[in-house]
């Protein structure tokens, strides 16, 4: 089973304890060069036990909101650079197209009537439209749906971790 360690984390739980005097140090050295520290592991009641063990599953609930929302905002921002794409394509579409079926229709007009090299360039834009519409469609799918799956991965680990200590 791996836990996972996140350094900043760690340094935020520290400061938390510290602020709310829980690890407070004595000042008296102990042999070792090693600070005594108000509690003793092996003396610690049942009640502040579970009440660390609560602290620790809110810090996680809150680190893991943190990471999800950093992911959302990821997507967030692949959707709307696909979203963008399109729009370009659709501009670059509009121009281009304009400019080629202008020249297509009077190079076709040279050899069949007016109205024929209107209908073939008319339904070759078309279908260059909607290859651009697939492909921004491709994108904005990449980024679909909205869902922060690799923290909800990482939460579930957690838990897991979390299920297999308090089995033992």
């Amino acid at each position: 089973m791996e836990v996972r360690r996140d350094p900043e984390a760690q340094a935020v739980r520290e400061a938390e304890r510290e602020h709310r005097g829980e690890w407070a140090e004595t000042g008296h050295d102990r042999g070792g060069g090693r600070r005594r520290r108000d509690w003793d592991e092996h003396d610690r009641s049942v009640g502040n036990i579970v009440g660390d063990l609560t602290s620790e599953v809110a810090h996680l609930a809150r680190v893991e909101a943190q990471l999800a929302a950093r992911e959302m905002a990821d997507k967030a921002k692949q959707g709307a650079a696909g979203g963008g794409m399109v729009a370009m394509a659709g501009v670059l579409a509009f121009y281009g197209g304009a400019a080629f079926a202008l020249a297509a229709g009077i190079a076709l007009a040279l050899v069949w009537p007016a109205w024929l090299a209107a209908l073939v360039v008319g339904v070759a834009l078309f279908a260059l439209a909607g290859i651009e519409a697939l492909i921004g469609r491709s994108m904005l799918r990449k980024a679909m749906p909205p869902v922060p799956e690799q923290t909800m991965e990482r939460a579930r680990d957690d838990a897991d971790a979390l299920r297999g200590r308090m089995d033992r």
